[in-house]
């Protein structure tokens, strides 16, 4: 016969959750912009470009780029048109990169955003070269990139010459940038790294011989701008570190960036389980002795993966404590042992409380991916909530 009972105890705080639903994530863009100040600070002589895309790897695309801005970038990347154009929509006027091609279709939709963006394939050149000729335009500013060993986009180096002696035909198009990114740079003395900047250094040359003269050239990106100062040429891109996150392998050092996102909850229920009682589908974790067991209103449809049941651990009265069972799409549960515990008390998720933490790299190792991953899986039904928005604006 099962003995488990409700506590039926006060809401300890229940005017402090900002949003209907106790579930959200705080993005300090203090943070943001103190970061990518440091960051620069790396690269003194190289202009910066901070990466936007993926809604600002899920801490929100229009804040975190004000945020940036005011922390002293000179320019935003995105991965998508519709990013780019969201960010023009929204007033923001600064250069902007698209870091790939997109259909040719969407050539028109690119050069309304004014985007600047990356090339490399010789069909999307020349698409590109005809619909600003057939807009009337003077040029268009692009940034070629090279692949000198991520084989992801880029043009490859058998295929060098052809697209440069393209690009330098066509006076529609002016090369404003020239670019690779590294593979391995999260792994300082992977030997790929230093092949790549001989490369790309090779391809510098063979594009000024090839009557090219970008004014901007660019290899490093988070993980290159902390470690390999001989590689900053006139621009950095820095993406997760700009969200204070290390790019992987602890190369952020000593260099003082601080996580901007904290992903807290609220207990919503508290129950007394006896010894041998099991929770949740599957009856995967079972208690092996009298317990309190916690629930919390997230779930897998807001990025809390399946499996951090029995794996994961969150913060809750000042201590790590375990997520146990399967963790469902709305909630999971937390065993608390028999501390004390009310509706309403704050549960982290990721961030600190008190001397406690939980941080994105600890969800990484958990889930055998990276931190990268983590904040942007966040789900868009956790509602974002802001601090520090520069010049006092809503982002």
């Amino acid at each position: 016969m099962t003995r488990t009972h409700l506590i039926d105890v006060h809401v300890s705080n229940p005017d402090t959750s900002p949003v209907l639903r106790p579930t959200w994530a705080h993005i300090d863009l203090d943070a943001i912009a103190a970061n990518v100040a440091v960051l620069r600070g790396v690269a003194p002589d190289s202009r910066f470009m901070a990466v936007v895309k993926a809604d600002g790897y899920g801490h929100g695309l229009l804040a975190v780029a004000r945020a940036a801005l005011s922390g002293g970038a000179d320019w935003l990347a995105v991965a998508l048109i519709e990013e780019g154009r969201a960010l023009r929509d929204a007033g923001i006027t600064v250069p902007v990169l698209l870091l790939a091609e997109p259909p040719v279709a969407a050539i028109p939709a690119l050069l309304d955003a004014d985007l600047t963006p990356a090339v490399y394939s010789p069909t999307f050149i020349r698409a590109l070269a005809a619909a600003a000729r057939g807009r009337g335009q003077a040029a268009v500013d692009v940034h070629l990139k090279l692949d000198t060993g991520m084989r992801r986009v880029g043009t490859p180096e058998p295929d060098w010459p052809a697209v440069m002696d393209l690009l330098a035909s066509l006076h529609v198009v002016r090369v404003t940038g020239l670019w690779s990114h590294f593979a391995c740079a999260d792994e300082p003395g992977h030997p790929s790294v230093e092949h790549q900047s001989r490369m790309f250094a090779e391809g510098v040359r063979e594009a000024r011989a090839r009557g090219l003269t970008p004014d901007l050239l660019h290899l490093c990106n988070s993980a290159g701008t902390l470690t390999r100062p001989q590689d900053h040429y006139d621009l950095v891109r820095c993406g997760i570190a700009i969200y204070g996150l290390d790019p992987g392998n602890g190369v952020v050092g000593d260099v003082p960036v601080r996580p901007a996102l904290r992903w807290v909850s609220q207990v919503s229920l508290v129950k007394r389980l006896a010894a041998g009682e099991a929770v949740s589908y599957g009856h995967t974790w079972q208690a092996e002795r009298d317990t309190t067991v916690a629930t919390v209103p997230a779930g897998y449809a807001d990025g809390v993966a399946r499996i951090l049941g029995g794996r994961g651990a969150v913060v809750v009265g000042g201590r790590r404590r375990s997520m146990v069972g399967r963790v469902c799409m709305d909630q999971f549960l937390v065993d608390m042992g028999d501390d004390r515990i009310a509706v309403g008390d704050e549960v982290v998720l990721i961030g600190s409380q008190g001397t406690a933490a939980v941080t994105a790299d600890d969800w990484a190792g958990w889930l055998d991916t990276i931190n990268y991953e983590v904040v942007c899986t966040v789900g868009r039904r956790v509602p974002r909530a802001y601090s520090g928005a520069p010049g006092g604006r809503a982002p």
